[in-house]
């Protein structure tokens, strides 16, 4: 097979030695969204991937389209049914895994490859031409939905809905979500409720007398304290030991133990934490949709409050890595030109990243008193994708009496994708060898960086036994 891609003369050879490239998102531009532009480069990079096929046991994207060409008489990508283009499309949840581990045509390479961010477009084009339908947008409207589910007066009933089989077969006939699919309960009690001793960053800034708008500049002497008091920990990196939280909406309404977790954690380390002053959604339900206008509104809303935070010295957490991912990557690629989306981006990290960059400089505690024997541990795509290395296994094991066995593969919960009924069964199918190594691991606790990663292989283990996150096992750890 001659890839469209393929230069003039020639195909081009597997793999780089340089690092892979992410080019920014082009996604104001017009041609963009031209619809001959779009299913012309879709059948570009769908003919390179069926001569490729390395990618066909990452998610049920990649068998989708295979299977559609070996079903055409010719066996190429010009005889199939746009149909299936758009299947391959739907089952994409951009977990950026085929990116990040398997293709060798992503750039620089000239093929310039970039599979995820092609579904993307799609997805985005989709949206601009025929807009989403409104089960799409309630789906994705985690705050919102959680704000509401959340009243006092209303939050027992909706868990007792949800919980019911009668409900969740309204659920699946209204909403389109499986029956079989875990969902989570909310609490009326959020997170940044619990926490609410805690204060702001917005409180210390104007307890500093600073600005109390977030969008002002915050003058420089007023991080002279934190910057003096901050340990360098690798070459262009520190760690200020001041913490603004990012709750997230799932930990905020639906696992507030998390931020609980967390904070215990990093306040029996010396770190001081405090509550962003407001926060939305992170934006990555709308990006798994291809809402980008959406996505644009929430940033308009959270980076002014991250950025105030991050010159008042503090450096930003968030417990769930898909939160953490749309901030340091997917913002910094649609939004390349934004100084305070960058700055963000730069400040912000994965709790056990910042744990282990504390422990690099000598400034973690490891006056463990619980040893937690053996522990399954389930790496979440979004955390892979990040490239931050093992973190949450290497700090774990620096706990005595204690030995991490390590799961690389997808849950197949993704989003929003494995609590639809279209999709359950290969949700499930993509989550199955993981859900078998946690059984045959027999350990004493398995986990997960990802909460809803959790309880998807929570639901598929044939003896009930929940998910317990790394922060718990931490503070277990820790006796706190």
């Amino acid at each position: 097979m001659s890839s469209p891609g393929a230069p003039a003369g020639g195909g081009a050879g597997e793999g780089s030695l340089e690092a892979p490239t992410r080019h920014a998102l082009d996604w104001r531009s017009e041609s963009f969204y031209d619809a001959g532009a779009l299913d012309r480069e879709l059948e570009r990079v769908f003919d390179i991937c069926h001569g490729c096929r390395r990618c066909f046991s990452l998610c049920n994207a990649f068998p989708t389209l295979f299977d559609g060409v070996d079903a055409t008489d010719a066996g190429e990508v010009a005889a199939l049914d746009r149909k299936v283009f758009w299947d391959v499309v739907d089952n994409c949840y951009l977990c950026d895994m085929c990116f990040m581990t398997k293709c060798p045509y992503v750039p620089p390479h000239p093929w310039n490859v970039d599979f995820p961010h092609l579904m993307l477009r799609a997805k985005a084009a989709r949206v601009r031409s025929g807009g989403l339908g409104w089960r799409e947008r309630l789906l994705a409207a985690t705050d919102t939905v959680g704000a509401l589910a959340g009243i006092p007066v209303v939050v027992e009933a909706v868990n007792a809905f949800t919980g019911s089989s009668a409900g969740r077969g309204v659920l699946e006939k209204v909403l389109g979500v499986d029956r079989r699919a875990p969902l989570p309960v909310y609490h009326a009690r959020s997170a940044r409720r619990r926490l609410a001793a805690l204060g702001t960053v917005r409180d210390a800034i104007a307890g500093e007398a600073m600005r109390a708008d977030s969008s002002a500049e915050i003058p420089p002497e007023a991080t002279a304290a934190a910057a003096a008091s901050a340990v360098a920990v690798r070459t262009g990196t520190v760690t200020s030991g001041k913490v603004a939280l990012f709750t997230t909406c799932y930990g905020n309404r639906n696992e507030p133990e998390l931020a609980e977790d967390l904070v215990a954690v990093l306040e029996h380390n010396g770190i001081e934490v405090a509550l962003l002053g407001a926060e939305r959604c992170c934006g990555m339900p709308r990006l798994e949709l291809g809402d980008l206008e959406a996505v644009a509104r929430l940033k308009e809303r959270n980076i002014p409050e991250l950025h105030a935070a991050v010159e008042a010295g503090y450096d930003v957490l968030a417990p769930i890595p898909s939160c953490v991912l749309m901030f340091k990557q997917e913002l910094p690629l649609m939004f390349p030109d934004d100084a305070q989306v960058q700055r963000v981006a730069a400040r912000l990290f994965d709790p056990f990243e910042y744990l282990m960059l504390r422990h690099a400089a000598g400034r973690l505690r490891t006056d463990f008193k619980v040893p937690l024997g053996k522990v399954s541990y389930h790496v979440p795509c979004h955390l892979r994708v990040q490239n931050l290395g093992l973190k949450t296994r290497d700090l774990l094991r620096l706990i005595p009496g204690s030995s991490i066995e390590t799961i690389e593969r997808c849950s197949g919960h993704n989003g929003t994708y494995g609590v639809k009924a279209r999709f359950r069964d290969a949700s499930v199918r993509i989550g199955r060898p993981v859900v078998q190594r946690v059984e045959s691991a027999a350990a004493d606790h398995y986990a997960s960086d990802c909460p809803m990663a959790g309880h998807q292989i929570e639901a598929g283990l044939a003896r009930p036994g929940a998910p317990e996150h790394p922060l718990r096992l931490l503070r277990i750890a820790y006796g706190l």
